[in-house]
């Protein structure tokens, strides 16, 4: 479970306030989210009026094509960006009375982000790049490189640690990045289009890899544009033109 970020007298999910007389708080809540990108005159509406929830051990597929909007409610959830309108609370928490070192802390501490390109860091081993995030948390460096290896060898790459990713295949990567979400303890895993630029083997291991990460207590997100990929979640919704329908 992710460090409490918020240091309420009673924390739940993310540090968030215990549930109300006995009423579950959602881990994600979205309420009238709107996000409209200006640029000179030219408005767009990327997302029109959203409402969403997801709850503790969720496994969730937001589905859609290109443009729909969904990366869109990645980068929302994910607290890299804002909403132009509406209300988002993780946790119970309203993100909108963040700071950005408050939103950076949350995207380091409580979420973990797994993308269709891997972002690994060159001419870097796996275990560095697995290390990484806990250097910014201040993590000593035994430490660092301990937990790194752990979550290494959990997904299978205890032989691969000192490999850089050049030296790896495909998926072999995509479990390095997943390892990086992992180290920090995430109770939200952010996976967008992750088996995009894999094999149908390594796609299906990837898969396998959310299911059982799931299946220990971890909430997850999936944005994806594959209907044979959103099956593989225990729910779907389905964003076009920058609504849920």
């Amino acid at each position: 479970m992710a460090e409490t970020l918020f240091a309420p007298a009673e924390p739940g999910p993310f540090g968030s306030p215990a549930p109300v007389d006995g009423a579950p708080v959602p881990v994600i809540e979205l309420r009238g989210v709107t996000r409209i990108y200006s640029s000179g005159r030219l408005e767009v509406a990327a997302l029109r009026g959203v409402d969403l929830d997801v709850w503790q051990g969720d496994f969730l597929a937001i589905v859609g094509p290109s443009g729909s909007g969904k990366s869109t409610m990645m980068n929302i959830i994910g607290c890299l960006d804002r909403p132009t309108a509406g209300s988002y609370r993780l946790g119970g928490t309203p993100i909108e009375q963040l700071s950005d070192d408050d939103l950076a802390r949350v995207r380091g501490r409580a979420i973990g982000f797994v993308f269709q390109s891997f972002n690994l860091l060159p001419r870097t081993s796996a275990i560095e790049n697995v290390a990484t995030p806990l250097l910014y948390q201040g993590v000593a460096r035994k430490d660092r490189y301990a937990r790194a290896q752990a979550a290494l060898e959990r997904l299978g790459l205890g032989d691969r640690m000192d490999h850089e990713p050049s030296e790896l295949s495909g998926g072999q990567q995509q479990r390095v990045a997943i390892a990086r979400a992992l180290v920090t303890e995430p109770a939200l895993i952010l996976a967008d289009e992750p088996t995009g630029n894999l094999d149908s083997q390594s796609g299906a291991d990837v898969i396998t890899l959310l299911h059982e990460l799931n299946d220990a207590g971890t909430t997850i997100v999936l944005i994806t544009h594959d209907s044979d990929v959103a099956v593989e979640a225990r729910r779907q919704v389905h964003v076009r033109d920058g609504l849920l329908v």
